[in-house]
């Protein structure tokens, strides 16, 4: 299988996993585990179809797009949009969210740099077998 065949695989893998691990956390958890551990993997999905989509991508580029496009959308809410889509879309407010909360730009940022750790931790195993290979 190419590389980046399998690096696609492995980012669609990651990003199942991330929605299951979402889904479990909502379903289990309550109050602010369940929102802030939302947020993080938020985050973390968002690295994931970055890698799915440009899966050449330096973890830390990665990570800085999927922060940056996480806290653009928190920031979004504090126009009001958001939050007059998701009342006529359950999509719209996934994705969108609601309500501006600062404290949600923390969280993004650890789910970015707990997305970067394990991309550049496949990065470098990829590189390595690379190297044997070649």
């Amino acid at each position: 299988m190419g590389t980046l065949l399998r690096l696609r695989l492995m980012a669609c893998c990651a990003a199942l996993l991330t929605v299951a691990a979402g889904l479990g956390v909502r379903a289990v958890g309550s109050g602010a585990v369940a929102k802030y551990a939302g947020d993080a993997l938020y985050t973390v999905l968002v690295l994931t179809l970055v890698v799915l989509v440009a899966p050449r991508v330096r973890p830390a580029v990665a990570a800085w797009t999927a922060l940056g496009f996480s806290c653009a959308v928190e920031l979004f809410q504090l126009t009001g949009v958001p939050a007059d889509l998701a009342a006529r879309s359950t999509l719209a407010r996934l994705v969108l969210g609601t309500s501006f909360n600062a404290p949600d730009l923390l969280w993004y940022a650890s789910g970015a740099a707990v997305g970067w750790a394990v991309h550049r931790a496949v990065h470098a195993r990829e590189s390595l077998e690379n190297a044997h290979s070649a």
